[in-house]
């Protein structure tokens, strides 16, 4: 990855402290990526309006975020995955595309009636996927029931969202939206825009007669485990008004980012496993699809109960995401729950975290 520089589109947006620090902190990454791989692509099953579908994930690779160039999200460590140079040519995209192609045909019995796609930054970006190139995977998939592109609300335009919409393709934007309150993402996660600005994004999608899956952050750095909670509550019933799903991503600690750090020097621990059942338990009644997919569960960088029950934790998680039901987090219990219950108790945002 070259130099991050703030003197890029984002110049004057959020915290300059943390973009100088990110910034720092990203200079760290050594390893190189082909341009012609994407980062990564596997087969998944998701829950959309029209049902479940199986569904072909692809992230391509491309020269990385603007914002988490010009030092970007706390959580964040995707951008240190991105080619050098900023930018990937068209020919390099399509060919990520075909082995994301490949890829399918070999691990699928069937083809997948879903497709998402992200860049970990925002597809829309016409400096990550140029717009030939977003014509041509529009076409490449135009004949599937359903794309999913990810964007930060900024790029989210009728005429960007028609190259899909005219294929006849279900299409929504995954925003990553974090919370809904806009002092935890200005202060917690560095983002720069405010809830109204994805809202905005919502009705320039609905005018496209594309549809919102709004993507939250559970824990951010410098939250209790309480406060985590009770954000995720709010912000996932304040969504609903405005998106058809919405997706809890619980925090993990990723490589070059401020929350690496944190977690390193004993400042920052994974949201528990039983939090994100709690959510999803209280906001089951919420007016949209709500799922979570915590990613590392179990492991010590990634959301994580006592290490026993985490596997059957994630087990129910998955079954709530597909089914909707959440009396499944009726049949999975630990003696750690006490433990649980106490951090949520008893941490403070300037004292944390309890536990590891």
């Amino acid at each position: 990855m070259s130099q991050p520089s703030p003197e890029v589109y984002e110049q004057g947006r959020g915290m300059d402290a943390h973009n100088a620090v990110m910034r720092e902190i990203r200079a760290e990454k050594q390893k190189h990526y082909d341009p012609h791989e994407p980062t990564r692509v596997w087969i998944d099953e998701d829950n959309t309006p029209d049902g479940v579908y199986q569904s072909l994930t692809i992230i391509l690779n491309t020269g990385g975020c603007r914002w988490a160039r010009a030092g970007g999200c706390t959580m964040c460590g995707y951008v240190a995955e991105s080619v050098e140079g900023g930018s990937v040519s068209h020919d390099a995209l399509m060919d990520q595309i075909d082995v994301c192609l490949d890829h399918e045909q070999e691990n699928a019995d069937e083809r997948s009636g879903l497709i998402k796609i992200y860049t970990s930054g925002s597809f829309l970006d016409e400096r990550e996927v140029g717009a030939e190139t977003r014509r041509a995977i529009a076409e490449t998939f135009g004949d599937r029931e359903r794309i999913v592109v990810e964007s930060l609300p900024d790029f989210v335009e009728q005429e960007k969202l028609a190259d899909f919409t005219e294929q006849g393709l279900a299409t929504d934007v995954a925003v990553g939206l974090e919370t809904a309150t806009d002092r935890v993402r200005h202060d917690c996660v560095n983002k720069y825009f405010d809830f109204e600005d994805f809202v905005a994004a919502s009705e320039e999608a609905e005018a496209a007669g594309a549809g919102i899956k709004a993507y939250l952050l559970m824990k951010p750095a410098f939250l209790s485990e309480a406060e985590a909670i009770e954000d995720m509550k709010r912000s996932i019933r304040k969504c609903a008004e405005y998106c058809h799903t919405v997706s809890m991503n619980p925090c993990n600690v990723q490589r070059y980012t401020m929350v690496d750090d944190l977690h390193f020097r004993g400042g920052y621990r994974p949201p528990w496993l039983w939090s994100v059942a709690e959510v999803l338990r209280d906001t089951a009644d919420a007016d949209a699809i709500v799922v979570s997919d915590p990613v590392g569960h179990g492991s010590e960088r990634g959301p994580h109960n006592c290490g026993e029950c985490d596997d059957r934790v994630q087990t129910a998680i998955k079954d709530f995401d597909l089914r909707q039901d959440p009396s499944v987090f009726e049949q999975v219990s630990c003696e750690c729950e006490g433990t649980w219950q106490v951090v949520c108790e008893e941490e403070t945002s300037y004292g944390m975290p309890l536990t590891n």
